[in-house]
């Protein structure tokens, strides 16, 4: 079944780029792209909230194959919770993939596993995908902790997610101590643990499931190491920070192949 895994590239832009910027991001990003290139990989642009429509505009009108997504969610439909942004908001804007429990929403803004949990379900009630992070610090490396703390947030962020559910889902794996440094995992780290967390996979939600679940690596994915990173088993697609604000980079990472 593992042949079936259509891989998904995802471009998490972060908080870069207004609406006037994304629009010719992606217009780029479009123009890069050639009809084959889809053939075989899915590819998701992920802008900040401020973004969202002007890009949904561009891709529907100019019926782009790119597929959108978003970054967060808060995990209420509706709510006083200033700042926020509910599943169904975006889910009404076309959003398909949602990010959930990225490392700089755990370091930065405390989100518990707990919380990215209750995220995941919500994503899915609402009709769309979410894409989980995990990953470890350089430290819960370097002390032999990466594989337990990979393993405890993909327990905890499946909790209550049905089999099917779990199958049709994206777990993304980034190393925390590779996310805008330069540095990567190697091809062989990065394959450990993605085969890791299948096995986690598997043992939460069964067999088929851990076969289905897609798994993206990220962490300083470039055009020079997606092949490789890609060729991997256990590697499903990648999740693409800095790289993906340049449309020529991000399409080089597309067209690994």
């Amino acid at each position: 079944m593992a042949d079936k895994r259509v891989p998904l590239i995802s471009g998490n832009w972060k908080m870069h780029n207004n609406h006037l910027e994304a629009l010719t991001l992606v217009q780029k990003l479009s123009y890069a792209l050639g009809g084959h290139d889809y053939d075989k990989v899915h590819v998701s642009v992920h802008p900040p909230f401020t973004d969202i429509r002007t890009v949904q505009t561009a891709v529907e009108s100019d019926r782009m194959k790119l597929i959108l997504g978003a970054q967060n969610c808060h995990f209420e439909d509706k709510g006083a919770f200033t700042g926020e942004v509910s599943p169904s908001m975006l889910a009404k804007l076309n959003v398909v993939y949602v990010i959930v429990g990225h490392s700089e929403r755990r370091e930065i803004f405390g989100e518990t596993d707990e919380m990215v949990n209750s995220k995941v379900k919500a994503v899915i009630k609402a009709g769309m995908t979410p894409i989980l992070c995990c990953g470890e610090t350089q430290e819960e490396r370097e002390g032999g902790q990466a594989e337990s703390k990979v393993d405890g947030q993909i327990r905890a962020g499946l909790a209550k997610v049905t089999a099917d559910q779990v199958g049709a889902m994206v777990i993304a794996y980034e190393p925390i101590w590779a996310i805008g440094t330069g540095l990567t995992a190697t091809p062989e780290d990065a394959q450990n643990m993605c085969a890791h967390i299948r096995k986690v996979v598997g043992e939460v939600a069964g067999a088929e499931a851990a076969a289905k679940v897609r798994i993206q690596y990220g962490g300083s994915v470039k055009p020079g190491n997606a092949a490789e990173l890609m060729g991997q088993p256990d590697i499903d697609g990648a999740l693409v920070g800095g790289a993906s604000l340049d449309a020529d980079d991000f399409a080089r990472i597309v067209q690994y192949r």
